[in-house]
């Protein structure tokens, strides 16, 4: 049996998807089940509520061998701290005594970094709580989501414009979400891998918030140009959507490390596992929903 939390995510539900489609026994934590497409709803065991309730987890763990790990980071919770770290802790102390050997993860690129990093601190001691239970854990520690930028698409189809707290000659990775759940399919699929790992997730390249500008305008058909904003305009926006204040200051920090080269500490001896270019996630993803 394999426990998918958010299964209605955007991750949760490729990962469910692919899971399914493998042939495995798979049980659900979600807090409204009727939020599943009914022809899933046919194919799971479904246990309701929050997977951070100690309850709720002992129940969606029983029987099971092989969890897939993901808190949801809601930003109107006081701290990253409390987002990833304490939402966990009741996960992190029912393991020890459930039946269940492997847990995937999704976590973040930065571990040794040496200043704070907001969010990805967070879900790093998150991680280590984790492999501290004695299970066997893939942390899945992503670059940035490309999916991130789908926030933006109204203001790229009315404006034209692509705003990032980030200067025009910063590279930095992006990862499809697809491809981050297909690694984590194959982990909860074939669970013949022990002990403790970071598996960096970085994508196939690097691009700049310029290049990346370039490449919408071609797959758009229309001009698209990267605007720069202070770190300060990014934190506002997030606290006009409710963040709290705590939230905001991770965000703030997590976006400063990424500018500052946290992401290109460690690289990966291939990025095979993480194929999808940004041009080609444009392509299938990004043009559909900006563009109708």
């Amino acid at each position: 049996m394999i426990v998918i939390t958010t299964p209605t995510g955007d991750i949760g539900a490729r990962v469910l998807k692919l899971v399914l489609d493998g042939g495995a026994d798979v049980r659900v934590v979600l807090r409204d089940a009727s939020k599943l497409p009914e022809d899933v709803r046919q194919k799971v065991d479904v246990v309701e509520g929050s997977h951070a309730d100690p309850a709720v987890i002992g129940k969606a763990l029983e029987g099971a061998k092989s969890v897939f790990w993901l808190p949801p980071g809601t930003p109107t919770l006081p701290s990253p701290d409390a987002a990833y770290v304490e939402f966990s802790r009741p996960f992190c102390e029912t393991l020890p005594g459930s039946g269940v050997t492997h847990v995937v993860g999704i976590s973040a690129l930065g571990r040794g970094w040496p200043k704070p990093a907001g969010l990805v601190t967070s879900s790093i001691k998150m991680d280590d709580m984790i492999g501290e239970t004695g299970v066997a854990y893939r942390a899945l520690a992503c670059s940035s989501l490309m999916e991130n930028l789908l926030r933006q698409g109204p203001n790229i189809r009315e404006n034209g414009v692509l705003v990032e707290p980030t200067p025009p000659d910063v590279k930095l990775p992006h990862v499809a979400k697809t491809d981050v759940a297909d690694v984590a399919e194959r982990l909860l699929l074939n669970t013949d891998w022990t002990g403790v790992e970071d598996i960096p997730l970085y994508g196939p390249e690097d691009l700049t918030f310029v290049e990346i500008a370039e490449i919408m305008t071609e797959v758009l058909g229309r001009e698209v140009r990267f605007q720069e904003v202070p770190m300060s305009a990014f934190q506002d926006r997030v606290k006009a959507n409710g963040g709290s204040d705590g939230m905001v200051q991770g965000y703030g920090e997590m976006l400063t490390a990424k500018n500052e080269g946290m992401d290109a500490m460690i690289r990966p001896a291939s990025r095979h596992d993480t194929p999808t270019t940004f041009r080609e996630w444009c392509e299938r993803e990004f043009r559909p929903a900006v563009m109708g």
